[in-house]
């Protein structure tokens, strides 16, 4: 079985890469770049809690250094402070959301490392894609020199970024909007007044303020300073950024502490979707497939998301074989979630960015379209939450033993603490991104009892029994408790962490028909026999 060919050596490129050799998918990954990055500070992602997990479990250690998580986030207007939320654990009654800020540099550079390290993935730099062929067993490509080269992979991801090859080679449109904003970003280190804590400061009231200012802190007194420019015009001089930084370092201080700068910049961001995300045996994910990034979206986050939900389904097809219902499910929900973030960062621009309108007209829509723009950044509602993929179509029918847990079926599932058969105890999200399902019972009494007495007792033999008749690779595991779920359900969960479905109790036939529904149903789209286990 050939390797999946994956193009674009970015962090969505790479973490694709991982996330398949993790389930036993081996794979080439196309670098068009000489494989060294630019360090830039005034260049970082946010990642929220789910992405986080993501790179973490790959084995990007990375974030434990380099990135820095907010201990704080202060909404600010004017001269009033709007919000603040304290540190997730306070006793206050809403904790800060589980978010990651580190340089994208240092994010690549550690997953380089993990794939230098992993012997399912080859690398090739310097490898530029200008031929693109398909047939019913695979996909041919060929990289022009310095070394031209063919090859032959099972399916192919593009990953080569906004002005993608991959997509113009499978003629795929990529309609948007271009110029939705603008910021002028500084990094620099310095001290403020809220060390550790993210800042939102709308409509601040110095001179060069603008409309919106962020400062998102990193390791080591590292701040990332952000200006919101008007959509066009308004050349950013190096005079002209320099008196903005201390006119907010005043305007924030009192007086203009001292500050080291180390890097600058200017960034456009635009919204465009790419109208179809698979053809035949080649797909697209990240910026190849959508741009999005205003009113505080992440556009690396959806990218991630995008790995998470591609990499289990291609390992079921390259291992067994797969319905064109499971492989069409990525374009059904991963494109129909970032379309609706695309929706909702449209719909909120107008009354955030624009002058008049509603907000002058009722009484306290001022502090709500506050708290809308701050949801962007935080990860929280329409503008970031993790999407929920209820209208899949690979939901189950619905059951008569369903019995609801606080996770609706199609979201993301909390990350308990749960407990494998081999007495391996885990975080839930740890247990994630491999090859196959996870069943989970929900048994109080499990932490305190000895192991080998409830694996035998009680529900636990016919649960194992059913989980080994499924028409996919199961694994059980038991947690003491799950929020909304009584003793004995059982929750079916897809290898991304979304749910499938909960059962009251064991339920054989019902939790082998959902298996099959998350899986697209039981014909495959191609046979294989010839596989490989290492392609180095």
């Amino acid at each position: 079985m050939d390797p999946v060919i994956v193009v674009g050596a970015g962090p969505v490129g790479l973490a694709l890469s991982l996330a398949l050799a993790a389930q036993g998918v081996p794979s080439v990954l196309l670098d068009e770049s000489p494989g060294k990055d630019e360090t830039r500070l005034a260049r970082t992602v946010v990642l929220r809690e789910d992405t986080a997990d993501l790179v973490e479990r790959l084995g990007h250690d990375t974030l434990r250094d380099e990135g820095f998580r907010w201990s704080g986030w202060r909404s600010m207007r004017r001269k009033q402070l709007i919000r603040e939320l304290p540190s997730a654990g306070s006793a206050q009654d809403e904790p800060l959301p589980g978010t990651l800020h580190l340089p994208q540099h240092a994010l690549t550079r550690g997953l380089r490392q993990a794939v230098d390290a992993e012997r399912l993935v080859r690398v090739t730099r310097l490898s530029r894609v200008d031929t693109l062929e398909q047939d019913r067993s695979g996909v041919t490509v060929h990289t022009r020199e310095p070394d031209s080269t063919w090859w032959r992979g099972s399916y192919l991801v593009g990953c080569d970024g906004a002005r993608s090859t991959v997509r113009k080679l499978l003629d795929v449109r990529f309609p948007g909007r271009t110029a939705v904003e603008r910021h002028a970003v500084a990094a620099l280190r310095t001290e403020l007044p809220w060390p550790g804590r993210a800042v939102l400061h709308r409509l601040p009231p110095w001179h060069t303020g603008g409309d919106e200012i962020t400062a998102r802190p990193l390791p080591g007194g590292v701040w990332r300073l952000d200006w919101l420019l008007p959509p066009r015009g308004e050349l950013v001089t190096p005079d002209a950024l320099i008196a903005r930084i201390r006119d907010t370092l005043t305007g924030w201080c009192g007086e203009a502490p001292p500050y080291e700068l180390l890097d600058t910049g200017v960034y456009t961001l635009h919204h465009r979707l790419a109208r179809r995300w698979r053809v035949g045996r080649a797909f697209l994910a990240g910026d190849a497939a959508h741009l999005l990034g205003a009113v505080g979206t992440q556009g690396l986050d959806e990218g991630l998301r995008d790995v998470e939900n591609l990499a289990w389904k291609l390992a079921l097809a390259w291992h067994h074989g797969a319905s064109e219902a499971l492989l069409d499910s990525y374009q059904a929900e991963r494109r129909t979630a970032v379309a609706a973030r695309l929706r909702a960062a449209d719909q909120s621009l107008p009354v955030l960015r624009g002058g008049g309108g509603l907000r002058t007209l009722v009484p306290g829509s001022a502090r709500g379209h506050d708290a809308l723009l701050a949801d962007g950044h935080l990860g929280r509602g329409p503008l970031g939450a993790p999407p929920s993929y209820a209208r899949s179509p690979l939901a189950p029918p619905h059951a008569e033993a369903h019995t609801p847990v606080g996770t609706p079926p199609g979201s993301l599932v909390e990350d308990v603490r749960v407990t494998a058969p081999d007495g391996t105890a885990a975080r839930l999200r740890e247990r994630l991104g491999r090859d196959h399902l996870l069943v989970v019972l929900v048994a109080p009494g499990t932490e305190v009892w000895d192991r080998r007495h409830w694996m035998t007792a009680g529900v636990m033999p016919r649960l194992a029994e059913a989980v080994e008749a499924l028409p996919v690779k199961g694994e059980v595991l038991v947690t003491e408790a799950y929020p909304g779920a009584s003793a004995h359900t059982v929750l079916l969960i897809r290898a991304d962490g979304y749910l499938v479905d909960s059962f009251a109790g064991v339920r054989p036939a019902e939790l082998h028909a959902a298996a099959d529904a998350a899986r697209g149903g039981a014909e495959p789209a191609s046979t294989h026999s010839d596989r490989t286990a290492d392609i180095n």
